[in-house]
């Protein structure tokens, strides 16, 4: 008995290894799919760093409640619209405004955190910008 036990445990050792190995490959090249997808800022170059943030600002905005993007073409060039705002040098307040406007809340987290994916993800060049548009030392930032 103890023989077959070891049988089934070999087999169930390779089973789960070839379900692994699967999943790995069907995510290796599922990632560079979603990627390749996703278009970018027409008004710069993209790099393959720039990519990945590109999908991870979609993941992130896509994945919280209250944006509801129809599609992720209309999610980025919400997100685009922030960073040409901060880069025309609107003040934060302004472009919080216009996101609670825009999404019909008074939630400032809500405004926030959309702006943060924006500057964070897709035009990271203009965070101390955005910073400075805040008011007082952005200094105290720096992280």
């Amino acid at each position: 008995m103890t023989n077959n036990l070891r049988v089934r445990r070999h087999a169930l050792g390779r089973l789960l290894a070839g379900v692994f190995l699967a999943c790995a490959g069907l995510f290796g090249v599922m990632h560079p799919a979603l990627v390749a997808h996703v278009r970018a800022d027409p008004d710069s170059d993209v790099t393959t760093s720039q990519g990945d943030k590109v999908w991870a600002y979609l993941w992130n905005v896509k994945v919280r409640p209250g944006y509801n993007f129809p599609n992720d073409g209309e999610a980025l060039d919400y997100g685009y619209g922030i960073c040409h705002k901060i880069a025309e040098g609107h003040s934060y307040a302004q472009i919080s405004d216009d996101v609670k406007a825009d999404f019909n809340t008074t939630d400032e987290y809500q405004a926030l955190y959309l702006i943060n994916q924006s500057a964070n993800e897709l035009c990271p060049a203009m965070i101390t910008q955005l910073r400075h548009s805040v008011g007082g030392n952005p200094a105290r930032w720096a992280g």
